[in-house]
């Protein structure tokens, strides 16, 4: 069975915005999603999109890498890969699961973002993945410079 992959946008965003139209127009059979409403209605959302669906590769921006965290820690069997922008792992809701995921995760942030400050992000980070990659940027919470940089491509090959 092949893999599906799903873009999920950040809390005051859409998959119109920039990421979103990015990965539309680039590699147009990524699922980009539009959410609104609270964690829990947002991840009900993803549930019934997600139905059926089995090998997900989840790049999530901010809030959306928040909900991919929360769905791979429910589905673990289910999510292949997950590739998280600056996540919301700071999220009062969100705790770490009792045991680490063995979900292969990327994790990219900046150095210079106040709304997920990277020294709260990544230890998060390490409480939640055993197979942790973490990257760290020259940016702010928007990765404008880093999101262009990265080899999506060869990523999502």
């Amino acid at each position: 069975m092949p893999s599906t992959t799903l873009f999920l946008h950040g809390l005051d965003s859409s998959s119109k915005g920039t990421k979103g139209r990015y990965f539309t127009d680039n590699f147009p059979d990524i699922i980009a999603p539009d959410f609104t409403g609270s964690l829990q209605e947002r991840l009900q959302a993803l549930e019934t999109i997600c139905k059926g669906l089995e090998q997900l590769i989840m790049i999530g921006s901010s809030f959306g890498g928040l909900m991919a965290t929360c769905f791979a820690s429910a589905h673990p069997d289910r999510v292949q890969r997950l590739i998280l922008l600056a996540p919301a792992l700071t999220f009062p809701e969100f705790s770490p699961p009792a045991s680490l995921l063995h979900t292969p995760t990327l994790l990219i942030i900046g150095r210079h973002d106040t709304v997920t400050p990277p020294d709260l992000v990544i230890p998060a980070a390490q409480t939640t993945f055993r197979n942790l990659e973490i990257t760290t940027c020259n940016d702010d919470h928007l990765l404008r410079t880093a999101f262009i940089a990265v080899d999506w491509q060869k990523l999502l090959a």
